[in-house]
């Protein structure tokens, strides 16, 4: 009988130790300081030119991270880098950031949403210069992503607003996803940045590039 036990507790340890950790859902959104749909012609006059500036914001539907609940809370990613993010042909890093975490977090969950955004940023939240607490708001129309119309707000220091692309928006007339977003996603559309600022001293820089089919929205999802 006490063998029987002895197994069956074994048996469902082991169980437990392969469930996945970190299992989350949410949306996010991205704009750089280059456009990533637009065709050779105009995207080769601005590689090593522009690009090398991005904001990045994630916002967690639900899931934990190391046992940490995340639901309905933001974090998000300024990126500073030394050439055009996504470009094939040059290494964009060295890279510096800056960290924006929900205000609203509880100590843990702070630690959690920096230890995530650094983990789902390809490592260019690596080299994070401050991190911040404000509060952030990420707002996708009717929570569909092929509307690529979304809203982020992360306090007074950066934001972003999209809407889908418009035929007038072209330039080549045979505009493409040029680059890729800069984080794990399971579905992105291309948006047209309507706002795209950031206002911190952080990195030595503020921004604002409005008007550029420079961004993307998505949903996203990671078990492991």
């Amino acid at each position: 009988m006490k063998s029987c036990l002895f197994a069956l507790l074994s048996g469902s340890l082991l169980l437990a130790g392969g469930l996945p950790q970190k299992q989350l859902r949410g949306t996010y959104v991205e704009a750089r300081t280059a456009d990533v749909f637009v065709g050779p012609c105009f995207a080769n006059s601005e590689v090593e030119n522009s690009g090398n500036l991005a904001v990045m914001g994630w916002k967690i539907s639900e899931g934990s991270w190391d046992g940490v609940k995340l639901d309905g809370l933001g974090v998000v990613g300024v990126v500073k880098a030394s050439a055009t993010l996504g470009d094939v042909h040059h290494t964009a890093y060295p890279v510096k950031s800056v960290l924006i975490v929900d205000e609203k977090a509880s100590p843990e969950q702070r630690l959690a949403l920096a230890s995530f955004a650094k983990r789902m940023s390809k490592d260019l939240l690596s080299d994070v210069v401050t991190i911040m607490y404000r509060p952030i708001s990420l707002t996708v129309e009717n929570e569909n992503v092929h509307t690529a119309k979304a809203t982020l707000r992360a306090g007074d220091l950066a934001a972003i607003q999209t809407r889908a692309m418009k035929a007038t928006d072209h330039v080549c007339s045979h505009e493409d996803v040029w680059y890729q977003p800069l984080t794990e996603v399971q579905h992105a559309m291309p948006a047209f940045a309507m706002d795209h600022h950031f206002k911190g001293k952080e990195l030595g820089t503020t921004w604002s590039s409005p008007n550029k089919s420079s961004a993307f929205v998505a949903n996203w999802q990671l078990s492991e």
